[in-house]
């Protein structure tokens, strides 16, 4: 029963802290945009049917029924059509479509002024001078960039809780463990056997608990030192010191030469000529390290941040692929990849079994939790910046071509050009939208019929 009720636990906290994010994003467009005199009509947390709302001023601020995400509504998002234009195609990549002005539109140009309609009913008399589309080029990018950038800083906060607050995992010499036997690369045994090399460290008499502190005259070594060192001497006897107990102790190890994989600096096995697996012999003793929890500075928070959002990005730009494997998995009997892209029933699932899992000590649930909030704000961050429409990268690049366009008139001496017509990309919108909802399904259909856990 308590088991159930901290599982649950899990989930709250998730779903509190995606919903304060996704609040905190809209916060980020929100407080520019009418800071920059834009008139901002709704701002709401969810898609769908309102379940609450409340107005203050002009602006009506809501929660509504579908918690997927959330928007702020702007005046005058698409500039209008120029009038006494001459006919132009209008090209989504699947159809053509000449308009003449005057003439009767239908498929993607009646789309599009849809959306222009849509937007000029925004503008009431009066309020022309605050629409979206008359914001000069640099407010634009602030107000579309406010959003992704407060998920930035929330993941900062986050992740600055963890490697301050807890700490990040460091290797040390201390031994944590000690094999009995070295198991060659590609081995299926799980035990050691007769056939098996015996362990150099349990014959050196290493003991877990040992650490490490000199390797022949070497002293205060890193456990980097001490690995480097076993590796390139297989078959030559190393003397080691040992602290046990508080008392050095002299010891004799002989590294054993070992067959493992050779790897890409991705961790992947690399492949010779033939396409087979490469392997390379080693030295090697048969221990492992412990690790300790180490609180870092403040200054390191950059970069871990840092690497959490490179991390994030090779996934995005392989996103693609990564979708194909995630359907792959649901509709097979493929393994699912552990690192892959989850739903938010995965992650709902994952911040469950961390609440729940009895085996871990309270703060380390509450660093791993603090670490996936840190994690979903990184995704926001990024997946935001995608230059595609609706997602804020989309108008951040709709504002960039449009300062190219006005640059570029200006250096030719030629009449400004205007704002974009941002409109015109309503049907790669929607494209987009699809997509995205398409996704969405497939991710939740795996996270119920083949859920990533902790446990793999």
């Amino acid at each position: 029963m308590t088991e159930a009720l901290l599982y649950i636990l899990g989930i709250l906290i998730l779903v509190i802290g995606l919903g304060v994010s996704i609040a905190l994003h809209e916060i980020g467009h929100l407080v520019p945009a009418k800071l920059f005199g834009v008139k901002v009509t709704q701002y709401m947390i969810g898609f769908g049917k309102t379940i609450w709302s409340k107005r203050k001023g002009e602006t009506e601020y809501g929660v509504k029924l579908l918690p997927l995400g959330g928007y702020i509504a702007m005046t005058g998002m698409y500039p209008p059509n120029r009038p006494g234009g001459k006919a132009r195609v209008s090209t989504t990549g699947f159809l053509n479509t000449v308009v003449q002005e005057g003439a009767p539109k239908r498929g993607v140009a009646a789309l599009v002024d849809e959306a222009r309609q849509a937007s000029a009913d925004t503008i009431v008399e009066g309020d022309d001078g605050r629409t979206f589309y008359r914001l000069p080029v640099w407010k634009k990018i602030v107000v579309m960039l406010g959003g992704p950038v407060m998920n930035l800083l929330l993941a900062v906060l986050f992740f600055g809780i963890v490697v301050v607050g807890f700490g990040t995992p460091q290797i040390t010499t201390t031994v944590a463990a000690v094999s009995e036997c070295l198991i060659p690369a590609g081995s299926d045994a799980t035990s050691c056997d007769a056939s098996h090399t015996a362990g150099p460290a349990a014959a050196a008499g290493i003991r877990p608990g040992d650490t490490i502190v000199a390797i022949g005259d070497r002293r205060d070594v890193t456990w980097t030192d001490f690995r480097d060192t076993v590796a390139d001497s297989p078959g030559q006897t190393l003397r080691i010191t040992v602290e046990r107990d508080g008392a050095p102790v002299q010891l004799s190890l002989t590294p054993a030469a070992n067959e493992r994989w050779v790897t890409d600096a991705d961790g992947k096995v690399r492949l010779d000529t033939d396409g087979q697996p490469m392997t390379e012999y080693v030295g090697m003793v048969g221990l492992s390290p412990a690790e300790v929890m180490e609180p870092q500075p403040i200054t390191a928070v950059p970069a871990f941040v840092g690497n959490a959002v490179g991390t994030m990005t090779n996934v995005i730009v392989g996103l693609p692929q990564r979708m194909v494997d995630v359907w792959n998995a649901a509709f097979s009997t493929a393994d699912r990849d552990p690192n892959g892209p989850v739903g938010m029933i995965g992650v709902g699932r994952l911040a469950g079994e961390i609440v729940s899992m009895d085996q871990l000590p309270i703060a380390a649930r509450v660093q791993t939790m603090f670490s996936l909030l840190g994690s979903l704000n990184v995704a926001l961050f990024v997946f935001n910046l995608v230059p595609l429409m609706p997602l804020d990268g989309g108008h951040i690049a709709g504002a960039l071509y449009e300062g190219i366009k006005r640059g570029i008139a200006r250096i030719r001496r030629r009449p400004d050009p205007g704002p974009v017509d941002t409109a015109r990309m309503v049907p790669v919108t929607m494209v987009v939208v699809v997509l995205l909802g398409a996704m969405t399904l497939l991710l939740a259909y795996a996270d119920i019929v083949k859920p990533i856990t902790l446990g793999g």
